[in-house]
């Protein structure tokens, strides 16, 4: 399901060409201020030290005058711009580095900064998809797969939906135009789990039956 591309990859996002018949629907990236905003948390973040600059500026308002008394809280807005610039820096690299693929028989994902992973996720191991929609177009697309999902909730962040540490679902994190591309995938599952899967048929040759003839055993087309 996982594959190392330490190799050149023969066409972006994927670790080697698509076999024959396979085509390539969409290809795309996260939106890396969106990432930053919800991945990292970066409201949250900023929120916090907001109220540090508040609560230190109340706190020491009464013991000096008031211009000193700014100059005492400045401190942890620098401090917020430092934290803030390298969350947003973290958020970029990780949205340059992902390639998200969805193709008519797959959806993979080129995931990783440091240590670069492709997740290949065909459609007949994925039981279901959800998308949530921001107003803004953006969205992530939650792929739950069919068995329980050997992937580590560390080694897929950020590119896996919120708070499923249990049970680990690979999702296309913030990308733009999010509805259109669960279209998308949605048209291509069901056209790939509705059709027919043809295996060779087998015959393997056993002892005659208590008829006087031979037995075959023949395996069927999935």
């Amino acid at each position: 399901m996982s594959h190392d591309d330490f190799a050149t990859e023969p066409m972006p996002g994927l670790p080697e060409l698509p076999p024959e018949g396979e085509r390539i629907l969409w290809q795309g990236k996260p939106d890396w201020w969106q990432l930053a905003w919800e991945s990292l948390s970066l409201k949250w973040v900023i929120a916090y030290f907001v109220f540090l600059t508040v609560w230190r500026f109340i706190a020491v308002y009464d013991l000096m005058p008031f211009q000193q008394a700014i100059g005492a809280s400045v401190p942890f807005l620098i401090l917020c711009g430092i934290v803030v610039a390298v969350l947003m820096l973290v958020a970029w690299v990780q949205a340059y580095t992902t390639v998200y693929t969805v193709t008519n028989k797959r959806v993979a994902m080129r995931v990783g900064a440091a240590l670069t992973v492709t997740l290949n996720l065909p459609y007949t191991q994925i039981a279901n998809a959800s998308l949530a929609l921001r107003k803004n177009g953006t969205g992530t697309i939650a792929l739950q797969l069919m068995d329980r999902s050997p992937l580590g909730y560390a080694m897929c962040w950020p590119h896996i939906k919120p708070w499923s540490i249990r049970d680990v679902q690979p999702a296309l994190r913030c990308i733009p135009e999010a509805e259109k591309i669960a279209g998308i995938i949605a048209e291509a599952a069901e056209a790939r789990v509705s059709m027919p899967q043809v295996a060779r048929a087998s015959t393997v040759q056993s002892g005659e039956t208590g008829a006087g003839q031979r037995g075959t055993t023949t395996v069927a087309a999935e």
